[in-house]
Parts: C-alpha cells; structure tokens; sequence
C-alpha cells in the first residue's frame, strides 16, 4: 500500500510538473481558460479531496478506538457549544440594529439584522476563543516555571 501511494504521488508530481511547462504567460488575458491550467485545479481538488477523506478517516478512527477520546470530543465539542451560545448572546440586536440602519440609506449594500447578529456571534466566538488559547499558554509557561 505505501509503494502504491509513493507511486502515484510520484506520477501526479510528474504530470504536474510537465503540466507547468504548458501554463500560458501571465500576460494572456485569456490563461484561465488554458487547458493546462484546468488540469491543475482538477489535479488540486483530487488532491485536497484525498487529504480530506484520509483526515477525516483516520480521525474518526482514532476517536471511536477508546471510549476516553469519545469522551474527550464530546467534551470539546460541548466547551464549543457553549462558547458560541455566550457569543450569541453577547451580540446584541440594538447593535445590529445600528449597523442595519447605516446601510438603509444606500440601495447597493443591503444587510439584515440576523446577519449582523450571527457575524457579531463569529467575532465573539473569535476573541474568546484566542482569549483561552492565550490564557492556557500563559498558565502552561506559568506552570512549568514553577512546578519542577
């Protein structure tokens, strides 16, 4: 199985390669559409899929092998929960409101007030979440400095 992989890694690489030698010159308006270029993206989305579909795989598999990480995940995934739940409702509809009515007066741009909510809900999930990465940094470095 590992040759099999190596060889086909190496056979992508090699039709990558010999794909590169027929990309057209940044100066063509019309490159996008070169041929070369197409099998590029398609060799790209293959290979993404493929790094999807294994990571996902190869997680799952290794979350459902003990019950301890079963347990783990369903605790990350609750923290998570509740972090976007705090978020939500820590973005407001009066600000909502505000930057809905800002946009009111120009036709082009349109914004609802559930859309400002939720990107408000993203940005606070955000700083709460880097919040907590920090915190956890500063008491590990905390930690192994005075714990010895």
């Amino acid at each position: 199985m590992n040759k099999l992989v190596k060889i086909v890694l190496i056979v992508i690489g090699l039709v990558a390669a010999a794909l590169w030698f027929f990309m057209p010159s940044a100066d063509d308006p019309d490159a996008i559409n070169s041929g070369a270029m197409n099998f590029m993206f398609i060799i790209m989305y293959i290979l993404l899929a493929i790094a999807v579909i294994t990571t996902v795989f190869f997680g799952l598999a290794k979350l459902v092998s003990s019950p301890a990480s079963i347990k783990k995940a369903l605790f990350a995934i609750g923290g998570l929960a509740l972090v976007v739940a705090i978020s939500y409702g820590l973005s407001s509809s009066e600000e909502a409101q505000a930057v809905v009515s800002t946009f009111e007066n120009n036709p082009n741009l349109v914004a609802e007030e559930s859309t400002v909510k939720t990107i408000g809900m993203g940005l606070n999930v955000f700083f709460i979440l880097t919040l907590i990465a920090v915190g956890l940094m500063v008491f590990s470095g905390l930690k192994k400095m005075f714990v010895k």
